[in-house]
């Protein structure tokens, strides 16, 4: 479970494992173990993992099943942008 949420979190945004393991200035070996379940992150790391992605760590862990997006640090109004944009992309798929 792990390894395909990191797996997924990088493709999504376009990342190869070099980019990621670069970001958390480890190796891509490591990034590899990972997505390949043959290891886990330390405790410190996967605080890491969360901020990079913007999700929580019960979600990389598999315990929660619906990906957050952290908004935290951002201005009112781009948070308020933000929540326009998700109401918007509701009712798009409401239609569907």
């Amino acid at each position: 479970m792990f390894g395909q949420r990191i797996r997924e979190l990088r493709s999504n945004r376009g990342w190869n494992q070099v980019d990621l393991s670069k970001k958390l200035n480890i190796t891509k070996q490591t990034v590899s173990n990972w997505e390949n379940d043959n290891i886990l992150p330390s405790i410190e790391m996967l605080i890491r993992l969360s901020e990079v992605f913007g999700v929580s760590t019960d979600y990389l862990l598999g315990i929660d099943k619906t990906p957050r997006i952290s908004i935290e640090g951002l201005p009112d109004d781009v948070v308020a942008h933000i929540s326009q944009l998700i109401d918007d992309y509701k009712a798009l798929n409401s239609l569907k």
